[in-house]
Parts: structure tokens; C-alpha cells; sequence
């Protein structure tokens, strides 16, 4: 490990996602691959499946939560991996 370099971590990754830069993986074999952090929000019950849940108009909390580019361009919600969460080779994504 180099001591001039900043650990890049799972620890420094978060910090990088709530100063709002996207982050990535050196070691992700897919390529445009990068997360970003979702601020939360609310927003109105306005179409099915809601509707059949709670009355349309009813304000719900959305929770800020992390979202992954895929290598298809696709957007998914993104949970952290045993290998994610040891690994020390994240980096900014530009």
C-alpha cells in the first residue's frame, strides 16, 4: 500500500457518493459501469400497483439509496457486495 495515496475503500466511496461524484471499481469487469447516490424525496401515489395500496394523492418518503450504471446502460438499485465492501480500488468516475 502506498501511504501517499488515500485508501480508497467502501468508506471512501460513500464519502465520494454524498459530495455527490460518482464512484466505480477498477476491478468491475463491466465497462461504463459507475454508482451515484439518489437524494431521498416524496412524491404522490399516482399509478398501479400504488393505487391498489394506498389512495391515490398520499405522499410517500422516498429514501435515498444508491443506483448502478450496468455495462448494458441499464439502471439498477445497487447492494454492496461481500467483494464491494473489502475491496480498496475504488475510484472517481467522470
Amino acid at each position: 500500500m502506498n501511504l501517499d495515496q488515500p485508501v480508497r475503500d467502501i468508506g471512501w466511496a460513500v464519502r465520494q457518493l454524498r459530495n455527490g461524484m460518482p464512484v466505480g471499481r477498477q476491478g468491475w469487469s463491466g465497462k461504463g459501469m459507475f454508482l451515484y447516490l439518489v437524494a431521498g424525496s416524496h412524491f404522490s401515489v399516482t399509478c398501479t400497483p400504488l393505487t391498489g395500496i394506498y389512495p391515490a394523492g398520499t405522499v410517500l418518503d422516498y429514501r435515498e439509496h444508491i443506483v448502478m450504471r450496468t455495462d448494458q446502460g441499464d439502471f439498477v438499485p445497487w447492494v454492496c457486495s461481500q467483494s464491494d465492501l473489502l475491496a480498496a480500488d475504488w475510484d472517481l468516475v467522470w
